[in-house]
């Protein structure tokens, strides 16, 4: 039986007095989600009790920080589950439990809409109206080998800190198989303390950025005691309108992101652009950005602000990797890989689940190397990555999405 608690509802339900609540008895027989019922099974089939499929839960909730409550686990099977949340933000990964066996599992998801204020609007491209991110909508993703969730409890949370992404399709939650990028992957790192909002999207520069309305949308929340992590470059190189360049136009605009974020005691945090994987005839990986990096950290010098060499880190990691292994870490496929994909898919810029996975880490250890105090809410688990030694493609598991597409997200 599912019980929906609202705070200002009746004063004989002692739980979340200060907060908006819902509680699913996901071992009780559930909706398809509609807008009357404001909740319920989504975008694909809903499970059978025998069913090891991929399931989606959606519930109507305002803009904001939920932090949620997943107990896993099945009363007469054995259960294997990946919960991701929203645009397939990573949350909990390969929980592997015995017939009768539950564990419970806390996390934060950030939840948006396009919505700044009473009169303006996030100017989201037209690709990005699909996107699970923007709807109204929080939506939990079940997968694995024999997904199971006996529970779901979802609350609230006005206070927690939150970690607000900026950047473009390196970074972005990225909504469809076989592509993926850090900003989903790093979700998997921080405990239940910790919100992360990535407002990042394919093909956007700092400009683009902040002419569509995104910094005003994180403007919007951002509180002392928030973070703002910049990565820009691969895009702005590209730019060719007048004062257009590294050291013009560019650095202008991550002055915008200093001063702006600033003003309200948060702290900002410049992340340097992924690599490119293009190799030179001796192993190494070439330069293809320019000046941009190097503009990005005299801005940074000059303005004080603290920096997560990414740049440098996708380089190791990919000359680590090799030449012909590093295609494991992109957008590599033969042909006939995924549905309707008669062509092989071959991306030198944009990751997949494995190669987000291992870029995630980098930015994770540039965090603790800044010693941010954010970095006192990583899980446990979490151990110190060195992308000169990366873990092995071969015995990373990712369960794939049933949303999947061959088109190439924007920009390279």
């Amino acid at each position: 039986m599912m019980k929906r608690i609202i705070t200002m509802a009746v004063a004989m339900m002692p739980i979340c007095m200060t907060a908006q609540c819902f509680d699913y008895d996901m071992t009780a027989q559930q909706p398809v989600y509609s807008q009357e019922t404001g909740y319920g099974y989504d975008i694909l089939p809903a499970p059978t009790s025998k069913s090891n499929e991929p399931f989606y839960f959606s519930v109507n909730v305002p803009d904001g920080n939920y932090k949620v409550r997943v107990v896993l686990g099945a009363k007469k099977k054995a259960s294997n589950t990946t919960v991701r949340a929203e645009g397939r933000r990573l949350m909990v990964e390969n929980i592997s439990l015995k017939k009768g066996k539950e564990a419970a599992f806390e996390f934060v998801v950030n939840k948006r809409s396009p919505k700044i204020n009473d009169k303006e609007r996030v100017r989201i491209k037209e690709r990005e109206k699909t996107y699970l991110a923007w709807d109204n909508k929080l939506t939990l993703e079940f997968n694995g080998d024999a997904p199971a969730v006996k529970s779901i409890h979802i609350e609230k949370d006005d206070v927690c800190p939150t970690i607000y992404l900026c950047g473009n399709s390196t970074v972005v939650d990225q909504n469809e198989e076989p592509w993926a990028s850090w900003g989903q992957m790093i979700t998997r790192w921080f405990n239940e303390n910790i919100a992360i909002s990535n407002h990042a999207e394919s093909g956007l520069s700092a400009s683009t950025f902040i002419g569509g309305g995104r910094l005003d949308k994180i403007m919007a929340t951002l509180k002392k005691g928030d973070y703002v992590i910049v990565e820009f470059g691969h895009n702005d190189q590209k730019e060719k309108r007048p004062g257009s360049g590294a050291y013009y136009n560019f650095s202008y605009n991550l002055k915008i992101f200093i001063d702006r974020v600033r003003s309200v005691g948060a702290e900002i945090i410049f992340c340097t652009p992924t690599q490119r994987r293009s190799f030179d005839t001796n192993g190494k990986i070439r330069e293809t950005h320019a000046n941009y990096p190097e503009a990005m950290e005299a801005v940074a010098k000059r303005e004080n602000v603290k920096v997560i060499d990414l740049h440098q880190m996708t380089r190791e990691l990919f000359e680590a990797m090799g030449e012909e292994d590093s295609k494991r870490a992109l957008v590599h496929y033969p042909a006939n890989t995924f549905p309707n994909q008669d062509k092989p898919l071959a991306d030198n810029t944009h990751f997949n689940a494995f190669g987000a996975y291992e870029v995630a880490k980098c930015v994770v250890m540039g965090m603790k190397k800044l010693n941010l105090p954010i970095t006192q809410n990583l899980r446990a688990e979490f151990q110190d990555f060195d992308p000169n030694h990366p873990d092995d493609w071969k015995t990373f598991k990712w369960a794939p999405s049933k949303i999947a597409s061959t088109v190439k997200p924007d920009g390279n």
